[in-house]
C-alpha cells in the first residue's frame, strides 16, 4: 500500500511504499543517499552496497532527475536527514527513466522559467508556494462557511462591466459580443437579497496593458455580499478574516514558509485592530515623500508602498472621493463628495490587497452614477431590478488571492503565485 512522505513520521521501524519522482541523489563511497518527493513532502534513502542486493545498487546510480520510481523500505528516525526520517532501501523501481531534464539544479533565469512553468511546478519552492495557496482558499472558504456564509456560483461571462469599461476580454457568443468577467458582485448583489450571506470564488479577467509584479490578466477573487451590512461592520468583517486566515496558515503551513525562508515576525504581528485612514490623510502621507501627487489622484503601486511603510499591519484607507470609485459605490450621506468605500494595502509594499465598500441602495442614485460613469442602462437593467423591489443597506469586497499569496509567502512577483500565470503578452503554456 502507499504510503505518502507528509505522514512518514508514523511508520517509524515499519516498512512503506513511496511512489514519486527522484528529486535529487549523491553518493559517498558504497553509500547512495536519494531524495524523493511524491507531491506532499522529500524524504531521503539510504541504499548502502553491503545491505542491499546489487540491482538496487545499480538503480540508484543510473536513475536520473525527475525520473519516476517506487521505493520501498524501512522507515527510521534520523535528524541529519530532511523531515528528521529516512527510509533504508529494500527495492526500488524505476517507472520511466527520465533524460535531459531541462531543470536543473543550478540557477536559472525568470526568462527560462517561465515556459518551462509545467516543470518548474516540481521546484520546492514553488511546491511551498502552492501548499500556502491551497492552505489561504481553505482557511477564507471555513471562514466564511463558519459564519453561515454560502458559496453561490457567479457567470464567467456577462454582458456587462463591473470595473469599467477599458479593461474587458470581448467574447464572442452566437454573433454578441460578452466579456469575461471583472467580478462577481453585481450577480452577488442579486443572491445576497435572497440568501442574506454570499460569496463567490473564482477566476477573474481584467485586460491591463500592465507589467507589473501586482498585476495578471487573469486572477482568482474571494467577494462575500452581505445584506444589512453597513461600512464599520464590513471593516470589522475584513479584518478578523485576516487575522484568521494568517493565523491558520502559521499553525499549518510555516514547514513550507521556512522552505521560502519567509521572515514570519511579521506575519506574526497580524493581530487587532488594524489602522485606519482616511483617503485625505493617506494623501498627507504620499505628499511627505511625492510632492507632485495630488489630492483626487487615485493610488498607483508607489504610493501604496508610502503608505504601507507606515504601518507594521495592513491598514485600511476609506472614504476615497466618488469619482475615484465604481458607479455602484455609494456616497456618504454626511459628505456627498466621498464614497463608503475601503481598501486593505497590505504591508511591507504588497499593495492593495482587498477593495470594497457599501453599495448604493438607492434606485435613482444608481441611475444617476451609471449616466456620470457613461455607463448604458440596459444591460444593468436586472441590477437596477435590485433597487425598485425590495431594496436594502448591503456591504461587500473583493481579496485577490495571487497578491494576497505573494504578501504571505514573501515572494516579490505574483507570477509565482497560481499554477499558470497568464500576464500580458505570455500565455504558454
Amino acid at each position: 500500500m502507499q504510503t505518502y512522505i507528509q505522514d512518514i513520521s508514523k511508520y517509524e521501524g515499519k516498512e512503506v511504499t513511496i511512489k514519486g519522482w527522484l528529486y535529487n541523489k549523491r553518493s559517498s563511497g558504497k553509500v547512495r543517499f536519494i531524495l524523493i518527493r511524491d507531491g506532499t513532502g522529500i524524504v531521503q534513502s539510504v541504499i548502502t552496497a553491503n545491505q542491499t542486493c546489487p540491482e538496487i545498487f545499480e538503480i540508484a546510480d543510473r536513475v536520473t532527475q525527475e525520473s519516476s520510481l517506487i521505493l520501498t523500505g524501512v522507515v527510521r528516525k534520523d535528524p541529519r536527514a530532511p523531515g528528521g526520517y529516512e527510509i533504508v532501501a529494500k527495492k526500488l523501481q524505476i517507472i520511466q527513466l527520465t533524460k535531459d531534464y531541462p531543470i536543473t539544479p543550478k540557477e536559472h533565469s525568470i526568462e527560462f522559467l517561465l515556459p518551462q512553468r509545467h516543470l518548474w511546478l516540481r521546484s520546492r519552492k514553488q511546491f511551498a508556494i502552492m501548499r500556502i495557496r491551497h492552505q489561504l482558499i481553505k482557511a477564507c472558504r471555513d471562514f466564511l462557511d463558519d459564519q453561515g456564509f454560502l458559496c453561490i456560483d457567479c457567470p464567467i461571462l456577462t454582458p456587462a462591466s463591473v470595473e469599467g469599461t477599458t479593461t474587458l476580454f470581448p467574447v464572442d457568443y452566437y454573433g454578441d459580443t460578452v466579456f469575461l468577467t471583472q467580478s462577481g458582485q453585481l450577480y452577488n448583489e442579486a443572491t445576497v437579497a435572497a440568501l442574506g450571506r454570499v460569496y463567490c470564488f473564482g477566476p477573474t479577467f481584467r485586460a491591463e496593458k500592465s507589467k507589473t509584479r501586482r498585476h495578471l490578466t487573469e486572477f482568482w477573487m474571494l467577494e462575500p455580499e452581505i445584506a444589512y451590512m453597513e461600512l464599520e461592520e464590513l471593516i470589522s468583517l475584513i479584518e478578523d478574516l485576516i487575522v484568521y486566515v494568517i493565523g491558520e496558515v502559521l499553525n499549518k503551513r510555516r514547514a513550507e514558509l521556512a522552505i521560502l525562508e519567509r521572515d514570519i515576525k511579521p506575519l506574526e504581528k497580524i493581530k487587532k485592530p488594524f489602522p485606519r485612514i482616511t483617503y485625505q490623510e493617506a494623501v498627507e502621507l504620499i505628499k511627505k515623500e511625492d510632492k507632485s501627487f495630488r489630492y483626487g489622484d487615485d493610488f498607483g503601486a508607489p504610493h501604496e508602498t508610502i503608505i504601507s511603510k507606515n504601518f507594521d499591519r495592513p491598514v485600511f484607507v476609506h472614504h476615497y472621493p466618488v469619482g475615484l470609485k465604481a458607479f455602484y459605490m455609494k456616497q456618504d450621506p454626511v459628505n456627498p463628495e466621498f464614497s463608503l468605500s475601503v481598501d486593505m494595502i497590505g504591508p511591507e509594499g504588497y499593495g492593495e490587497l482587498i477593495g470594497g465598500g457599501q453599495r448604493e441602495d438607492d434606485y435613482d442614485t444608481l441611475v444617476k452614477r451609471l449616466k456620470e460613469k457613461n455607463l448604458p442602462e440596459e444591460p444593468y437593467r436586472w441590477y437596477l431590478d435590485l433597487r425598485k423591489y425590495g431594496t436594502f443597506p448591503h456591504s461587500g469586497f473583493g481579496l485577490g488571492l495571487e497578491r494576497t499569496v505573494a504578501w504571505i509567502c514573501g515572494v516579490r512577483h505574483v507570477r509565482e503565485t497560481i499554477a499558470f500565470p497568464r500576464m500580458l503578452e505570455k500565455i504558454y503554456p
